[in-house]
């Protein structure tokens, strides 16, 4: 049996632009993409903590050390520059290997740097 876990999350990240005539994804600075384990074309979830909105597109990869989180196409229609999104990707694990996973995740700044990398969710979520 698998389980579809948590494997990498963008946490708090800043959105730069929404794109609304492009053909659709998700550009994020590839830095960010490397810290937490996330790739070209791999499905993620968007959760804009602005309005609640809750959404699955694809990663492009964007400029390096950018700061670029840019919601192309539809999807632009659910954010608004500056608005504070999660970006989580999942795998799915075998059984066996769920207690020993260690999910990637980045906790970024108003400027979408990396302020700390974890492998865990606290007991406390306020971050």
């Amino acid at each position: 049996m698998f389980r579809t876990m948590m494997n990498g999350k963008i946490h708090r990240a800043t959105v730069t632009e929404a794109n609304l005539n492009y053909v659709g994804s998700i550009t994020i600075d590839e830095d960010i993409l490397d810290a937490v384990g996330m790739t070209a074309n791999e499905k993620v979830q968007i959760v804009n903590n602005n309005n609640g909105a809750r959404f699955e597109t694809y990663i492009i990869p964007g400029q390096r050390g950018s700061g670029v989180i840019c919601l192309n196409g539809a999807a632009a229609r659910l954010v608004h520059v500056g608005d504070i999104v999660i970006i989580i990707s999942y795998a799915l694990i075998q059984e066996d290997k769920v207690e020993s996973h260690q999910p990637k995740i980045a906790l970024l700044d108003a400027n979408n740097h990396i302020t700390e990398m974890i492998s865990y969710e606290p007991e406390s979520t306020i971050l």
